[in-house]
């Protein structure tokens, strides 16, 4: 009942929010609200949304309602798992609203602790390992943002009146050119560890195979987004200068990123790494996107945001249900699943073929916005690494296919499979929710550039001052 109030609330959160920009406020954050928390420091509790967020929060609330119904039998300590989803959840919705940026770094706090124990209590494999190399590394990544936060509040105001409020601190634009080149690399590689930047990804892949299914889902759906969405809001909206002028030091970073992803998932034989690997590279389009510095390009992030939340959320719900019933997720110890169980199987094909861009699903549209949008900057730097980055189409297909033909057709590799059984009402109910919007956004990707179109205003017009 509670994931479905917040799906409800969040389309509530989409309807009114056009129906209030199509009544002409244009301003760059609605549903403003603050209140002061620790005012020796002018730390306020303040909140806000425009069109990212809201679509983030969409996004959220669509993977938790999916995810509650993947992981609808989860053993041991039901309760205790679903609490601990919560509270992890809780921490992604703070993180979306948050216009402080210490009410932002808690949230984002507090969506990373649970994580540890969601996975080392009810993951499976080398799941205590895992647990302590996500929640090092990101905190590692947490330390350097601390770093940024504190840099960029000391240097907020005009005559000492420091603020945390990002609206604030972009229209006083007191942050020097000199801090800026020291502060930006630190706060883009805070964020940037969350979204699985190379060289800072390897917590990634093992995180994702030790996680319960329904953590997966928020994990690679959701979590992994705020590393991109902090980029937006905060190292490029609050440093546009060294934005400008040290992005091409990250587009290669994360330009390595998409190729190595890909190429890393075609040698994986579990296919929870072979999904891993796959969000090591679709994440870092969205960051290659960022880096663009255009609208085309950042709205194509946001695309592949909501795009590879949606996709990779499918992927690991339906390796959940597999597991579950054959017990391995080595792909050479299946085969011949379409016969046994076709509904999953087919939601396995629509998945694959999300994930390597077929048109009229959700993959295509963002894949082809952050291509488009890349070769928009006629500089042969940003041409060449958009051509790279495109040969990651070719090596998705060639893992995807590899993957299906293995997984889905030919011969039974386990005749104990025979006797498996399709999915039940709760699996089909979250599996068809995730396809839904896939197929929505990819047939009528529109409704989303509404949502989003003029949040890149603000961000564009601090980058060409």
């Amino acid at each position: 009942m509670g994931s479905t109030a917040l799906l409800a609330l969040s389309v509530y959160l989409i309807v009114d929010f056009l129906e209030l920009r199509a009544a002409g406020n244009t301003d760059i954050m609605l549903y403003q609200a603050s209140w002061m928390w620790f005012e020796p420091l002018n730390i306020h509790l303040a909140v806000g949304v425009d069109g990212i967020s809201v679509a983030m929060i969409l996004l959220s609330s669509i993977i938790v309602f999916a995810g509650t119904f993947a992981s609808w039998k989860i053993t041991p300590l039901p309760k205790d798992f679903f609490l601990w989803l919560i509270l992890l959840s809780t921490g992604v919705f703070g993180f979306f609203i948050s216009i402080d940026l210490f009410t932002m770094f808690m949230f984002y706090e507090v969506a990373l602790i649970p994580m540890y124990l969601l996975i080392g209590l009810w993951g499976t494999g080398r799941k205590e390992y895992s647990a302590m190399k996500l929640t090092l590394m990101l905190m590692g990544g947490s330390a350097f943002l601390m770093l940024g936060i504190l840099g960029i509040y000391y240097h907020s105001g005009p005559d000492g009146h420091l603020t945390m409020n990002i609206l604030e601190i972009s229209a006083n634009n007191n942050i020097s050119h000199g801090w800026q080149y020291f502060l930006f690399p630190i706060t883009f590689v805070g964020f940037g560890v969350l979204g699985a930047m190379f060289p800072f990804h390897t917590w990634s892949p093992d995180g994702h195979a030790s996680a319960p299914t329904a953590v997966s889902m928020l994990h690679a759906g959701v979590l992994m987004k705020l590393g991109g969405y902090g980029c937006f809001r905060v190292a490029i909206f609050l440093m546009p200068f060294a934005a400008n002028e040290l992005a091409w030091i990250f587009l290669i970073l994360t330009g390595v990123s998409v190729v190595y992803g890909a190429f890393s998932a075609c040698v994986q034989t579990d296919l929870k790494y072979i999904n891993a690997y796959s969000s090591v590279s679709h994440c870092g389009l969205v960051l290659f996107a960022i880096l663009m510095l255009n609208t085309t390009a950042m709205t194509g992030a946001v695309l592949q945001m909501l795009s590879h939340g949606l996709m990779t959320a499918l992927f690991f719900a339906l390796i959940g249900m597999i597991y579950g019933r054959t017990h391995t997720r080595d792909i050479r110890l299946m085969g011949g699943l379409m016969k046994i169980m076709p509904f999953l199987a087919v939601c396995y094909v629509i998945a694959g073929m999300a994930s390597l861009g077929l048109p009229g699903l959700s993959g295509f549209v963002a894949e082809m916005t952050i291509f488009v949008g890349s070769f928009q900057n006629d500089d042969m730097f940003h041409r060449v690494f958009t051509i790279i980055a495109c040969c990651s189409i070719v090596i998705t297909a060639v893992y995807i296919l590899r993957v299906v033909g293995k997984l889905l057709f030919g011969p039974v590799q386990d005749k104990h499979h025979l006797e498996l059984t399709d999915a039940t009402w709760w699996e089909r109910l979250s599996a068809v929710t995730l396809i839904v919007c896939v197929a929505g956004i990819g047939c009528f990707p529109n409704w989303i550039n509404e949502i989003i179109r003029e949040s890149f205003m603000p961000i564009i017009e601090v980058l060409t001052k």
